[in-house]
């Protein structure tokens, strides 16, 4: 049943005729089919009031089950739901999806319905096929009122629907109601239940990549763990007061910690770790600050550090992530990566900073690609599609402070990947002047030959190659051979080795 669209058959459509009575008016229940519900949805008191005293069902239903008094509630039409319950109507009634009008009055969020439904013997437990109880509902839809009235009828706050099994604090945490919050815990409610924990299939490479698909575990959320994911700071507090465990995990082994920073909760996950939480937990396969470089939250990888964050860990498992998405996901690729690394590699010169001065270390390779190459070839958006990158000057200057830092830090200058290229010739495909010249004052070699025998120079001549055409503006060849040259690399080398041979 839906507001302004009801199920079933209207009012005027169900009308059968009337049985016309010569010598007398209409008889109680013989008033016309229908009339009843389409004045409560015409919210016509004149109408509904006329109808009661002449004798209408009260307890009249439509094709799906739903009766009068499901339409005042939905309505919340509190004077129509208490001259119905006053002639007679059934408050337990259902329709034909198992809802009662005391579930519809804590979807509302009516305290008055809820108060006066079950004042008038409605079951507050009675649970929909799925197992939501009328507490469920008005623990997410927030009116503590409505919430604290159930529970003064002896609502079941640990019962838990079908589905997931999850509770109505989890509910209340999910919806960030910390008043609701405070209600269930007054009366019992645990932080301890966990929902259901299932395995699921995911990818950790957008699809692109068949080893970044395994199983995993999913669920197995407690009260904080979802206020980790939420946000929900107040409902947090009230939970770790109440003894929730602050290193707490998830079926997938993150921590609490970990959620808060992979959603991007900083002042929650700031908060865990004042109240002790293990800053360094992996049981995921990332920790805090993985997730937290990812998020560039430069506050919270600060507050990890200072907290004793392991400054080096390695990611050890991608995370899921869909193709073509907005996901914050670290992908199968990067498996090995450090915050470092992953902060070169999103050029976040602030992350890198605070990272080499808790003694982060600058050479870690992934997939033989340096810390000063992932600055060159990671950018802003992280991958993320549809994102809007920062504009194109800003981007230039996060890519050479990325460059300057993780040189200053000790990276190698002339690491090489495995099809032989170096920084130098990743920055001459892209054309970044700015970067050739402080990489060859940093000691870069300019005759270095990559596995096909070209040089920097000779990819600047020959113009950018498969997918870093796509991201580098077009024209510059010459000038950047021209740099080069000036620079003191030579012609000698500059082709491939099959060219030179002829």
């Amino acid at each position: 049943m839906r507001r302004g669209n009801p199920r079933g058959l209207s009012g005027m459509s169900m009308a059968i005729g009337l049985v016309l009575v010569v010598s007398a008016g209409p008889a109680v229940g013989q008033v016309s089919q229908g009339r009843l519900i389409d004045a409560v949805k015409r919210q016509d008191a004149t109408a509904i009031e006329a109808l009661l005293r002449d004798g209408a069902e009260v307890n009249e239903a439509q094709g799906d089950g739903a009766t009068v008094l499901h339409w005042a509630v939905y309505l919340d039409d509190a004077p129509t739901v208490r001259a119905l319950l006053a002639s007679g109507a059934r408050v337990g009634v259902t329709n034909d999806l198992g809802v009662t009008p005391l579930w519809l009055a804590c979807n509302n969020g009516s305290a008055t319905l809820v108060s006066v439904l079950l004042g008038a013997g409605a079951n507050p437990n009675a649970e929909l096929p799925s197992g939501e109880t009328p507490l469920m509902t008005a623990s997410r839809t927030g009116n503590a009122d409505a919430v604290r009235a159930l529970l003064a009828y002896d609502a079941d706050v640990s019962a838990k629907e079908t589905s997931h099994g999850q509770t109505a604090l989890m509910w209340a945490v999910a919806q960030r109601h910390s008043a609701v919050v405070a209600a269930l815990l007054g009366h019992g409610a645990s932080v301890r239940d966990r929902s259901k924990a299932y395995p699921q299939v995911i990818s950790s490479s957008g699809n692109a990549d068949r080893s970044g698909v395994y199983e995993i575990d999913q669920g197995g959320y407690t009260p904080l763990l979802f206020a980790a994911r939420h946000g929900d700071l107040a409902s947090a507090r009230l939970l770790v007061a109440a003894g929730a465990d602050v290193d707490d995990v998830a079926a997938m082994g993150n921590s609490a910690l970990v959620v808060a920073a992979h959603s991007g909760h900083g002042a929650l996950a700031e908060f865990l770790l004042e109240q002790g939480a293990d800053p360094s937990a992996v049981g995921a396969g990332y920790t805090a600050l993985h997730a937290a470089v990812l998020r560039g939250e430069v506050t919270l990888v600060e507050a990890l550090l200072t907290h004793g964050a392991d400054p080096d860990p390695r990611l050890i498992r991608g995370t899921p992530a869909r193709r073509v998405s907005a996901d914050w996901g670290l992908p199968h690729n990067m498996i090995g990566a450090t915050p470092l690394w992953l902060a070169a590699r999103f050029r976040e010169p602030d992350i890198m900073r605070a990272l080499t001065e808790h003694g982060a270390n600058p050479l870690t390779v992934v997939g033989g690609t340096t810390a000063v190459m992932a600055a060159l070839q990671g950018g802003t958006t992280r991958g993320r599609f549809g994102i809007t990158s920062v504009d194109a000057g800003e981007e230039r200057r996060r890519t050479v402070d990325a460059v300057t830092l993780a040189l200053d830090a000790g990276a190698d200058v002339n690491g090489q990947r495995e099809n032989g290229d170096t920084a130098l010739h990743i920055a001459a495909t892209r054309r970044l002047d700015d970067v050739i010249e402080l990489l060859v004052a940093r000691g870069a070699t300019l005759d270095i030959r990559n596995a096909s025998g070209q040089t920097a120079l000779g990819l600047a001549m020959s113009g950018p190659q498969g997918t870093a055409a796509l991201y580098t503006p077009g024209g510059g060849s010459s000038s950047i051979a021209s740099l080069l040259r000036g620079l003191g690399a030579t012609d000698e080398g500059s082709r491939p080795d099959s060219d030179d041979a002829r």
